[in-house]
C-alpha cells in the first residue's frame, strides 16, 4: 500500500471520491492516481482512449493550462460502492465554468471506473433557479 494509499484508508468512499477531485483540480493528478486509482481503472470520456494513463495525461494537461483551476462540490450521494459527485467547475475564477457530475464506482478502497457528464453555464438562462 502506498503512503498516500495508507493516508486515505479511513476515509468513507464519498470523501475519496471529494479527494480524488480536488487533487486533480488542484494540479496534484499523479498524487491523485497513486492514492485512489485501481490499477483495472477504466473510464468512459468518450474524448480519451478508456485507459488510465491516457485521462491522467489528459488531466495533467488541463492543470498545467489551468493553474487557478476551481472545483467547488455542491453535492455527494453515494450508494454501495458508487459514489456522484455534482460540482461546480471554473478554469480559472474569471470562468462561468461548468456544472459537472462525476460518477465512480469503487472495488474496496479503490476507483475502478468514472463517468463525467459537464455542461457550460450559460450567460443568459430564462432559468430562474440557476445551474444550482
Amino acid at each position: 500500500m502506498s503512503k498516500e494509499q495508507q493516508v486515505t484508508s479511513n476515509l468513507s468512499l464519498k470523501e475519496k471520491a471529494v479527494s480524488f477531485l480536488q487533487l486533480v483540480a488542484s494540479g496534484k493528478v499523479r498524487e491523485a492516481y497513486r492514492a485512489y486509482i485501481s490499477p483495472d481503472f477504466c473510464h468512459h470520456n468518450p474524448y480519451f482512449r478508456g485507459d488510465a494513463e491516457s485521462l491522467m495525461l489528459a488531466m495533467e494537461e488541463n492543470a498545467n493550462m489551468n493553474p487557478h483551476k476551481l472545483l467547488e462540490v455542491k453535492l455527494a450521494i453515494q450508494e454501495r460502492d458508487t459514489v456522484a459527485v455534482h460540482s461546480h467547475v471554473k478554469q480559472n475564477p474569471e470562468d462561468l465554468g461548468g456544472a459537472v457530475v462525476h460518477i465512480f464506482r469503487f472495488q474496496g478502497n479503490q476507483i475502478v471506473e468514472l463517468w463525467d457528464i459537464g455542461h457550460p453555464i450559460p450567460e443568459d438562462s430564462p432559468n430562474e433557479n440557476g445551474m444550482f
